[in-house]
């Protein structure tokens, strides 16, 4: 048999590990009181009929201690699912509490109405965009920075390498084998092979321009001796009409008739 007002002078007079003094008011740090504050009424551990509402993962539940089953704590407290309709579910607390002392229902009540007014607030704001607040780790941040510089410092290097490489390629520094990076004497050598071909390609280029204007020259050359050999052969018939060649071939035609 419980006894609810010896539990409450303990609790009240002396230690409860439940209770929050302020300079304004006693709180209560038990996940099944009703109100939240420290009082006769509102104590869940000092009541034989008690009821609360219980909020978990968006789905309101009206909670009963039975304390009938107070030799066993882990079963005392009876879980009823409230539905998600405030008025269906206001009529579930006024038929499972109908028997029960007034201020507890209301004090239920009171309780749905606060917490589906944040759980409407909670989906209003999950429907917004919203920035997302991220950490920042400075002892990553310094890490990063030092491997990105040690890495502008690796590929400077390579690039000097690359460039000492290609000159000695050119001056035909190795002629033997010899022991230095594969991979960027491979690329010093196919950059070196694409610079040739570019060169042998415009040396082609030119050969072929040259030769296209030798004929375009010897044309001309022949269409200039055509217009001299015209020219000359108009002077030369120019001269036999002024000297009568045509007359006198006549004159003689006739002589051997008669």
């Amino acid at each position: 048999m419980q006894h609810d007002e010896v539990i409450w002078n303990v609790i009240n007079q002396n230690f409860c590990s439940f209770k929050t003094k302020t300079e304004t008011q006693t709180f209560c740090r038990n996940e099944y009181n009703v109100t939240g504050l420290c009082n006769r009424q509102s104590c869940p551990l000092a009541n034989s009929r008690y009821a609360t509402i219980k909020e978990i993962n968006g789905v309101c539940y009206l909670v009963m201690k039975e304390i009938e089953r107070s030799h066993a704590p882990r079963e005392m407290w009876e879980k009823v699912k409230l539905k998600q309709n405030y008025n269906q579910a206001l009529e579930q607390i006024n038929e499972h509490l109908q028997f029960w002392p007034k201020y507890v229902v209301n004090k239920c009540k009171l309780r749905l109405t606060k917490i589906t007014q944040y759980l409407i607030r909670m989906r209003k704001l999950k429907s917004k965009v919203q920035r997302k607040l991220v950490t920042i780790n400075k002892k990553i941040e310094r890490r990063e920075a030092s491997r990105e510089e040690k890495a502008l410092i690796a590929a400077r290097i390579e690039k000097a390498v690359e460039k000492e490489l290609l000159e000695r390629l050119n001056q035909g520094t190795y002629e033997g084998v010899y022991n230095f990076p594969q991979e960027t004497f491979e690329k010093t050598l196919d950059d070196q092979e694409v610079s040739d071909a570019e060169d042998e390609k415009e040396e082609d280029e030119e050969s072929m321009d040259e030769e296209e204007d030798e004929e375009g020259d010897f044309v001309e050359d022949y269409a200039e001796d055509g217009e001299e050999g015209e020219e000359d052969i108009e002077d030369f018939l120019a001269n036999m009409e002024g000297d009568n060649f045509w007359q006198d071939g006549d004159e003689e035609d006739g002589e051997e008739e008669e």
